[in-house]
């Protein structure tokens, strides 16, 4: 049997895909001249799987379920052992029993009680929800005139905002919050954190079967698309996990952007450009999820240049993919342009877009709004972000601003 294209590349030196590099547009670039649009990386040691950077065979992936799948378990190195059961690997790559491991007919089955919910939000009641959410926290951070944006604002903002819509209370949702961040680390306390948020999830289910309220948990429980409780929370863990982790991201990224980009910050305080348009800038340049996990080939195909074989693992690399000069011209990302795949594309695309636009672009204006003349005050080359080979999640955004004493009732 011929050796495997990856496995061949693999051999001769695949580079890491970095939780911790200071420049991953500069690896991305490096990837790009050394392999083209799809290139080999090491996800963990001995652990190698395609980085599909071209804009146009991440299209292929997204939109051909026939040929490559959402499911774990057509993963060539799990079937084999090469990933243990226990890998930090398995809560982002391992197959779940959910809208997301699943094609075809079932996955339309699956996703429609999702869609559902997701539609039968009232954008003006989230709105003034995630409003009053906001000025709570700035309003504690206010009086001392200094604040880190991320910790204190943008960690906080869109699990308290889910974790309304689901009904949990505020205690819960830091607890939830807390397993996330270890979830989403793919290190080595990445399975604990993922039983965690799992228990707290299913502690929400119980409560709620036991006592239904105006809730999505709620209504997932009475939805006839979800067959069994185990499908009510996975259909949870899908709402929290995929909306949370980008949600920071965007929001924590959009304030950056406009407190330390001289270029975008004059434009935004001459009214040339908005807050929608620091969000877009943001999807187009610096997406929440610069890699996304992952579609395993059905069959041996060819893609980007590349003999990928059945059973390969494929990232979809959607930060790359703004770069991909074939598709995109120097500066695509002007006023108004929404044609990223910061959401993916085809049967698996994120369904929330509105509902999340609805959010990051509150919690930015609100920050604005309230905290006057904020500047940041550190090096914005030294912040650098979380270590995550999927998230950009900035690991703080120290500012200073004149100090206030916000009632977060009246505003």
């Amino acid at each position: 049997m011929p050796v495997p294209e990856l496995d061949q590349l693999a051999a001769s030196g695949a580079p890491p895909l970095d939780a911790t590099t200071a420049d991953p547009d500069g690896a991305f670039e490096k990837l790009w001249r050394g392999y083209g649009p799809v290139a080999p990386v090491e996800l963990a040691p001995g652990v190698h799987a395609w980085l599909v950077m071209g804009y146009d065979e991440l299209r292929t992936i997204t939109r051909d379920e026939h040929l490559f799948s959402r499911d774990g378990r057509r993963w060539r190195l799990f079937q084999d052992g090469t990933v243990p059961p226990d890998s930090p690997l398995g809560p982002m790559m391992f197959f779940r029993d959910n809208v997301i491991g699943h094609d075809g007919e079932e996955h339309r089955r699956l996703r429609r009680p999702l869609q559902e919910a997701i539609a039968g939000v009232d954008h003006r009641r989230l709105r003034r929800t995630v409003e009053r959410l906001c000025t709570g926290l700035i309003a504690q951070v206010a009086p001392r005139g200094t604040a880190d944006l991320v910790a204190d604002y943008a960690a906080a903002v869109p699990l308290l905002t889910i974790g309304e819509l689901i009904g949990l209370d505020a205690a819960q949702s830091a607890e939830l919050l807390a397993a996330m961040h270890l979830l989403f680390s793919s290190g080595e306390q990445a399975q604990e954190g993922n039983a965690r948020f799992e228990a707290l999830l299913g502690g929400l289910l119980a409560a709620k079967s036991a006592a239904p309220g105006p809730d999505v948990t709620s209504a997932l429980l009475r939805h006839p698309d979800l067959r069994s409780d185990a499908e009510v929370l996975q259909t949870l863990v899908v709402l929290v996990s995929a909306g949370n982790h980008t949600l920071i991201s965007w929001i924590a990224q959009a304030l950056r952007l406009t407190l330390t980009d001289p270029r975008f910050a004059s434009r935004v305080r001459g009214g040339r450009l908005s807050v929608d348009d620091a969000l877009d800038e943001v999807l187009a340049r610096q997406p929440p999820m610069i890699n996304m996990p992952a579609r395993y080939a059905l069959a041996d195909v060819e893609l980007g240049g590349r003999r990928v074989a059945r059973g390969d693992a494929l990232i979809l690399g959607l930060a790359a993919a703004s770069r991909d000069t074939r598709a995109h011209t120097p500066g695509w990302w002007t006023h108004g342009n929404r044609a990223s795949l910061a959401w993916s594309a085809g049967p698996h695309a994120c369904p929330a877009r509105d509902p999340a636009r609805t959010i990051a672009r509150t919690a930015v204006g609100a920050a604005g709004h309230l905290l006057r003349d904020m500047r940041v005050t550190e090096d914005p080359d030294a912040i650098g972000n979380e270590p995550s080979p999927w998230t950009r999640i900035p690991r703080r955004l120290p500012v200073a601003f004149t100090p206030a004493s916000i009632d977060p009732v009246l505003v």
